[in-house]
């Protein structure tokens, strides 16, 4: 009877690893998709898919939320360079993150709106449901933070 109950623990424990491993790995790293939030109007705005390419993580905009008054396709007419006049579904808006302890920095946000490019950091919170995406000139002080809701 012990021994049954010694494998049926044993069998569950193993069952629990395997499920719960891949869930916390996935909250672990910002990598996946996010419904951008804006700060002022407290709308979402978008879907940013978070990829990583040799532990570099860059993000585009795979979906948009637009009003139905709204440009439906919008262009970065404000964009500078190869953006310019570019379609903003699929811009890749960030760029250059690098994992720094717990967050990722050294990198680079564009805001489609205005056309302007920001320093860029972010920070998983709230167990990895959340992310902190805080846009800065020179330093982190001067800039705006949005949070960002992890999409299944």
């Amino acid at each position: 009877m012990f021994m049954i109950i010694a494998r049926t623990r044993t069998f569950l424990l193993s069952v629990f690893l395997l499920i719960s491993t891949p869930l916390l790995a996935a909250t672990e790293t910002p990598v996946g998709v996010w419904k951008n939030i804006d700060d002022v109007t407290g709308q979402a705005k978008a879907l940013i898919e978070i990829s990583a390419n040799a532990g570099v993580l860059e993000g585009r905009i795979v979906q948009l939320f637009r009003q139905p008054d709204e440009e439906q396709n919008p262009i970065c007419i404000k964009c500078a360079g190869v953006l310019h006049d570019q379609l903003v579904l699929g811009m890749t808006i960030l760029t250059g993150l690098k994992k720094d302890g717990d967050e990722w920095d050294d990198g680079a946000i564009l805001d489609p709106n205005n056309g302007k490019v920001y320093r860029c950091k972010i920070a998983l919170v709230d167990g990895g449901t959340k992310l902190e995406v805080r846009g800065f000139i020179g330093i982190s002080l001067f800039g705006r933070t949005q949070v960002w809701e992890r999409q299944p």
